[in-house]
């Protein structure tokens, strides 16, 4: 089953600056080979459940080799079956909607 993930870890107990931490996260996603898209609170990632959880976990182990004692992770994820979709699909939906009420816009 293919799943879509929006990952946010955040390390506690290290200090305001977590940047460092984040960086060694995000190292152990492109060694996944996982399609991903970092923004400013998280990270998307999509790909085969086992790969993307596995990823997640390793997160976890190696943010806390780095030294941080606690770790709190905010996940939301979506499956479906009835198609094959990926994180630019549903981003291009909406682009795609807002470019056409713009369109419609400028009609007007």
């Amino acid at each position: 089953m293919r799943v879509i993930v929006d990952l946010c870890v955040v390390p506690l107990g290290v200090g305001v600056s977590v940047s460092p931490y984040i960086a060694a996260c995000q190292r152990e996603i492109e060694a996944a080979g996982l399609e991903h898209s970092m923004h400013a609170y998280g990270t998307n990632i999509e790909g085969g459940w086992d790969e993307v959880m596995a990823v997640i976990k390793r997160c976890h182990e190696v943010v806390h080799e780095l030294g941080a004692p606690r770790i709190t992770t905010t996940l939301k994820l979506g499956t479906r079956t009835d198609r094959e979709q990926h994180m630019q699909d549903k981003v291009s939906s909406v682009e795609t909607l807002l470019a056409a009420q713009r369109q419609g816009e400028d009609l007007a």
